[in-house]
């Protein structure tokens, strides 16, 4: 939406550049080129200045309405910028009342952007590791829509982000968003889960959304030849919140992870050790 709005007004000026100040029309395209490339900017510039304001040090309580329709506005520019074609199967299962934890495998930097865009009404906080809250513009966004960082190393310390992701889930902030791999898969295998995530799912009383992704790593790749990328976002399926009663985290997580495998194929099934 952000780009074709960009696009129609640097198409209007580019005429009205060339009617109101007596400019040859074989200059609308790099009239409009120009254009473009300014309001881009100008747009890239608005970002960086309501990131300006963000107060890391600030606990963020609630999912800020205002960074999160930036956050979808800017989103969706990007995958149309980057032009990435995505093909969805079962969407249709997403619960319409009530939060959920969405779990998903990992491959690359830009699978949180395919699912925010997929998801755009579920209000998606990812837990993300430490080091992204210090990456530029991202970091501050990824505070105000209540995204949690988890420290990997110190299992004191990531306990207190699985209760505090629990918290946000039973007070209806916002819905959790999990890759339980830990870490980008290297070698596009489904690789062991981190279980203790699925905790968030059991303690808060809410569904796991079981979800798939295919060839986000070949998106930057593409773009350097100027090719479009096909990724596939399959939601495998529900599992009901009391489906969990019971079980340890360790059965659900062998369940959510041959629910993948069943999705994906054998042939990205990790090898035991």
């Amino acid at each position: 939406m952000l780009l074709k709005g960009i696009a129609a007004v640097s198409a209007v000026a580019a005429v009205l550049i060339c009617i109101c100040g007596g400019v040859a029309f074989w200059w609308l395209p790099a009239l409009f080129v120009g254009t473009f490339l300014v309001l881009t900017l100008a747009a890239f510039g608005f970002l960086c200045l309501v990131c300006a304001f963000v107060d890391m040090d600030k606990p963020q309580e609630h999912d800020s309405p205002f960074y999160r329709r930036v956050t979808q506005v800017y989103i969706d520019a990007l995958v149309s910028l980057l032009r990435v074609r995505i093909h969805t199967t079962g969407l249709e299962k997403v619960p319409t009342e009530g939060r959920f934890v969405l779990v998903c495998n990992h491959l690359f930097i830009a699978d949180p952007c395919v699912l925010l865009h997929c998801f755009p009404k579920s209000q998606l906080a990812f837990v993300t590791k430490q080091e992204n809250q210090k990456l530029f513009i991202v970091g501050k966004v990824m505070h105000k829509i209540l995204c949690q960082p988890i420290d990997r190393e110190n299992d004191r310390a990531a306990l207190k982000t699985i209760i505090k992701c629990i918290q946000l889930l039973k007070d209806d902030e916002a819905s959790v968003a999990v890759f339980p791999e830990g870490y980008t898969s290297k070698d596009g295998k489904l690789h062991h889960f981190r279980s203790g995530v699925f905790k968030i799912a059991q303690k808060a009383n809410v569904p796991i959304v079981v979800c798939t992704i295919q060839n986000t790593r070949q998106i930057f790749r593409n773009v350097t030849h100027l090719k479009p990328t096909d990724v596939e976002l399959h939601l495998v399926d529900v599992i009901p919140a009391e489906n969990l009663k019971g079980k340890t985290t360790v059965d659900i997580g062998n369940q959510v992870y041959e629910m993948m495998i069943g999705d994906l194929g054998e042939s990205f099934r990790m090898e035991e050790a």
